[in-house]
């Protein structure tokens, strides 16, 4: 065994982690037949040369590569819960459900909504639902499809992975429950002539799921752990619940998915133990982030006061629009928006460098100028496997030249300190927490965060 883990470290950790277990045989020629098992997948077995063998350590690679190495089928869920999303019809549907056919119609057009667009794209996304529902049975796995008020802690541990059918939103509503590095989520862009879907799988795997679902079923795939963020709340308001920031649910409490989440803990544990109060009351937040964190006032045209520490560092007095904090895959969203340059921009700077230094620039070059623009904001992006956070301080507010602290930058750790009055800590744009004047959060990456996603190679 002590061999075995000196040749594949990757395997020890895996092993340690309580992600797998393996069975170990020597085989003729001091050749070792490993029998690997994973939660959630069907058992693999592959030959591994003894620890005497030449190997490069180095090369030792991560848990996902080994499990590529292995023969058979790389993924072999019995049960996949499918997660889909309400589509605009049916959002309007359940909001006025007293209303008829026609009445809604009529209803939507005094809004300047167009009800046969809804009904068309309604039509897309239920006939891609159905088309991933019926395949996944069709290949003997067990399925059940739920809502987002039917997204429980029972129905999440019933099942060996998780699709999603809808677009970037609901594959983040999934991923804000998984808890597991070991429970993959796959989404499935169930209309993607509306959006990109930038964590789900290609578009063309949408109408052609059977062909998709073929390629996870014989390995022809990579795993991907895509880094989350982990947020520990300190403050008088560490336990308040937090407030969702989508219309349906912030004017009908009958439909918010934290209330449900809330009344399943409940349930499960009818004498629950009190929460801490005060300042020194402190929890992780049960809920990891997969884009980014928002730490600023509520109201957008009020000045955000802070401090902020990084990496350790003493902290630091700002004011600012704000605070965002992402990681690798939040970096083509939000953060990425704000900090891009235009071509526009590009060109005036190197009119202002031609003239202070008197060097003639290509200033009206416009495909060097795309070529620069392009190559800076593509700078910007970084691996979602990374453990790291990337930070930006929107619009600081700079009196005089004493300002130090750079606007923008990379951390392992990052904590923020509170000096606002009315003020929220929102995660991936759905879930508000309150932030108020002497509210700590400290923000870190750990690799048991990570979450398990595919991505295909073309």
């Amino acid at each position: 065994m002590k061999n075995i883990w000196k040749v594949f470290p990757a395997l020890r950790k895996t092993y340690q982690s309580g992600h797998a277990s393996f069975q170990l045989k020597e085989g003729s020629g001091g050749v070792w037949k490993v029998s690997v098992h994973v939660v959630g997948f069907s058992s693999r077995s592959a030959m591994y040369a003894p620890a005497s063998s030449v190997v490069d350590p180095s090369a030792a690679r991560s848990p996902s590569s080994e499990l590529r190495t292995v023969d058979g089928p790389a993924f072999a869920p019995k049960r996949a819960l499918v997660l889909t999303k309400f589509s605009r019809y049916e959002f309007e549907k359940r909001r006025h459900a007293d209303l008829t056919e026609e009445e809604l119609v009529k209803d939507l057009e005094a809004r300047g909504s167009d009800y046969n667009s809804l009904l068309h794209h309604h039509k897309i996304h239920t006939k891609n639902r159905e088309l991933v529902v019926n395949t996944l049975k069709q290949k003997g796995i067990e399925t059940r499809l739920v809502d987002r008020f039917e997204y429980t802690d029972a129905n999440i541990d019933w099942a060996d992975v998780i699709f999603t059918t809808g677009g970037d939103g609901t594959f983040l509503m999934a991923a804000s429950k998984i808890h597991s590095k070991n429970k993959p989520v796959i989404g499935i862009n169930s209309d993607p002539s509306r959006s990109i879907g930038y964590l789900c799988l290609p578009g063309h795997c949408t109408e052609n799921f059977p062909l998709a679902l073929e390629r996870l079923l014989t390995g022809k795939f990579q795993w991907m752990w895509r880094q989350r963020m982990r947020v520990t709340l300190k403050g008088e308001h560490a336990f308040d619940p937090p407030v969702e920031l989508h219309d349906q649910q912030l004017q009908y409490p009958e439909y918010r998915f934290l209330d449900c989440w809330q009344e399943q803990h409940l349930r499960r544990d009818s004498t629950p133990t009190p929460h801490p109060t005060g300042d020194d009351a402190s929890r992780v937040l049960p809920v990891r982030s997969l884009n980014e964190v928002f730490v600023g006032e509520t109201l957008s045209s009020r000045v955000s006061y802070y401090e902020l520490s990084i990496d350790g560092s003493p902290r630091v007095k700002l004011k600012s629009s704000g605070l965002t904090v992402c990681t690798g895959t939040g970096s083509t969203s939000w953060s990425f928006n704000i900090n891009k340059v235009t071509p526009q921009c590009v060109q005036r700077i190197l009119d202002i460098v031609s003239v202070e230094t008197g060097m003639a620039f290509p200033t009206k070059d416009q495909q060097l100028i795309e070529k620069i623009t392009t190559k800076f904001n593509n700078s910007l992006i970084f691996d979602p496997s990374k453990c790291l956070m990337a930070y930006t301080i929107r619009d600081p507010v700079v009196f005089g030249t004493d300002f130090s602290s750079k606007p923008r930058g990379f951390a392992k750790r990052i904590e923020v300190k509170s000096r606002m009055f009315d003020a929220c800590l929102v995660i991936d744009g759905g879930l508000s927490f309150v932030f108020n004047d002497g509210a700590t959060a400290i923000f870190e990456m750990h690799e048991d965060d990570a979450l398990r996603t595919v991505q295909f190679a073309d």
